[in-house]
């Protein structure tokens, strides 16, 4: 059986074997990285902080059989703050007219914007390479098991949810955006920068140009990347859109990939969101919807799974029995559903 919980002490191993498959930011390579992000997850399940951004939710999706971490989703309640800013590249336009020569032009522009205030942030979202492109459709799972989670306890989350989408990057994963402006102002490599941004910023608002970059100066390359998303990502770009989130004409100010947003109760899956008791019985599959559900338990602080799911008249969520013989299901408690 396939389940989605909170992460555990005991996914260390799994975690960092799966680091060394993916370059991932948001999954170093580190097991002391690691090991205090999943204690830092840990302790926002059990008592989030009222400084909303020192909660990090971490997500795993587990196949109980293998007994193996098959993939990792996050949340970062808060992204920007006054020590930490969000920074962008506003992308816009500028119009030039000349009426000596009766010439214009409309410009595209870059300029770099900070907030600190932020929104809540969804990311680190990585599959075993293994079984991506499985029909269980791993990958959305453990994307809507994060709508699931802030659909159930909106209070731990702002109003607005933020996405980051990775852009096309070349063959040696360099960022042409990076290439073409960040590397001329930062001398540092797009990694290099990347991994130092998310523990000081202060190099950002002091080196990077704070005026208009003019698009038309730079390679032609770097301009069809800007905004853009890498192949991998499209599917991701889709289902985002797919559920609400709209492109906001920012994009990351490192390797230009764009960023998306949507108000926290107007997505979709939270929209749709079903609360009853959960039961267990026996129901005509025909009438049952796979659905992302809430299991209520002991064992985990969140634990959730893919499921065939009756909503009765009453508006109790029946599911089989059989998942008990997985997962030790407190039935009667209030439980949560959404269609995935």
């Amino acid at each position: 059986m396939l389940i989605l919980r909170s992460v555990s002490e005991n996914d260390l191993k799994d975690l960092f074997n799966l680091s060394e498959l993916v370059m991932f930011i948001n999954l170093p390579a580190d097991q002391d990285i690691i090991e205090s992000k999943i204690h830092s997850s840990l302790q926002a399940f059990k008592k989030p902080s009222k400084k909303l951004w020192e909660n990090y939710y971490i997500f795993v999706l587990e196949d109980t059989e293998l007994n193996k971490v098959l993939g990792v989703s996050m949340i970062h309640a808060q992204h920007g703050t006054e020590d930490e800013p969000h920074f962008y590249l506003k992308v816009g336009q500028e119009h030039k007219y000349s009426d000596t020569i009766n010439t214009g032009f409309v410009h595209g522009t870059l300029k770099l914007g900070l907030e600190m205030n932020g929104p809540t942030e969804i990311g680190g979202l990585v599959v075993h390479p293994e079984f991506r492109g499985s029909k269980n459709k791993l990958g959305k799972q453990l994307s809507f098991v994060r709508f699931l989670y802030m659909g159930m306890f909106p209070e731990r989350f702002k109003p607005l949810v933020h996405s980051e989408l990775m852009p096309p990057l070349d063959k040696d994963g360099n960022s042409p955006l990076w290439e073409a402006i960040g590397r001329r102002f930062m001398n540092m490599g797009y990694h290099d920068a990347d991994i130092l941004s998310r523990s000081n910023k202060e190099f950002i608002l002091s080196l990077f140009p704070s005026e208009n970059i003019y698009q038309t100066l730079l390679p032609l390359e770097t301009r069809n990347a800007i905004g853009k998303v890498g192949k991998d990502t499209e599917p991701v770009k889709k289902m985002l859109e797919s559920i609400g989130f709209k492109y906001t004409h920012e994009v990351d100010p490192f390797d230009g990939g764009p960023h998306y947003r949507c108000e926290l109760k107007n997505i979709t899956p939270i929209k749709q969101m079903i609360r009853g008791q959960i039961k267990h019985s026996d129901f005509n599959p025909n009438k049952a919807v796979e659905m992302l559900i809430y299991l209520p338990h002991d064992g985990y602080d969140f634990v959730a799974a893919k499921l065939p799911v009756f909503v009765s008249p009453n508006g109790d969520l029946h599911i089989d029995r059989s998942v008990e013989e997985t997962c030790e299901v407190k039935w009667g408690e209030v439980s949560a559903a959404i269609p995935c």
